[in-house]
């Protein structure tokens, strides 16, 4: 199986489902998106969806892989929304958390509408541990530990990647330029497919559920309302509960 992570963070965000998912037998391969974690981030570079699409693609040809379950979170749904709407075949099955699936019910933080904007360079030279801190428990359901925000900062801080993060946000942008074709494919897609959701998401959270089952009626929905309830990042808030989520998930898929 593949996971695919989100912004402004890394693959290190599964590090506490990854062993889960290696005791069940299950091969996992994740990966830092270009401009992410401990990726090169070429400055400055117009960095795409499409071109992270082509990124993981090129990582499947140097493992062998044909075929991949697929497990997205947040800007990691866009790229598997792409990749889905390039060749489905090469996905057995997918499970989505918390992420702008549907972009006009995307609602994006403060902090990425400045970064995003043109005052976008000086806002990302001016963040502090502090302020990212404060912005990511924010979002969350279930406070996370100080030594895990910090070494999220760290995550961002890494390879001078402050300085990429207004360019990193275009997502925003490449989501409402494809939404028919990326909306479309989650529509039409006909394997198995998951949804794994954190209720208490301001950006991305409730107020999707009613889209999804709408959209996707015949699909496993798994709604973390806890309690406490599960925000925007289920795999780093609640790892007890989506890891055997994802083992029960794709032992019934195959």
């Amino acid at each position: 199986m593949t996971l695919l992570h989100g912004f402004p963070t890394s693959s290190y965000d599964w590090a506490a489902v990854v062993p889960q998912l290696v005791a069940a037998g299950h091969r996992v391969t994740t990966a830092d998106f270009l401009g992410f974690g401990e990726s090169d981030k070429p400055y400055p570079h117009p960095y795409s969806v499409l071109e992270q699409a082509d990124l993981i693609e090129a990582v499947w040809a140097l493992d062998g892989r044909e075929t991949t379950a697929l497990v997205a979170h947040d800007y990691g749904v866009s790229v598997a929304q792409e990749i889905l709407a390039r060749n489905p075949l090469r996905v057995t099955s997918m499970t989505w958390l918390n992420g702008g699936i549907f972009p006009d019910l995307h609602h994006p933080t403060p902090e990425q509408t400045l970064l995003h904007g043109p005052s976008g360079p000086e806002v990302a030279r001016q963040m502090t541990e502090e302020a990212f801190t404060a912005s990511v428990s924010r979002l969350t359901g279930r406070p996370l530990s100080g030594e895990l925000l910090h070494d999220m900062w760290l995550v961002v801080l890494s390879r001078d990647g402050l300085r990429v993060l207004p360019a990193l946000l275009r997502y925003m942008d490449e989501r409402r330029e494809h939404t028919a074709r990326w909306t479309g494919a989650l529509r039409t897609y006909d394997g198995g497919q998951q949804f794994v959701w954190g209720p208490a998401d301001p950006v991305s959270g409730a107020h999707v559920i009613p889209r999804i089952r709408e959209a996707v009626p015949h699909a496993e929905l798994t709604v973390l309302s806890g309690p406490p309830a599960v925000g925007h990042f289920p795999q780093v808030e609640a790892p007890e509960v989506v890891g055997p989520l994802l083992t029960e998930w794709l032992a019934d898929s195959l």
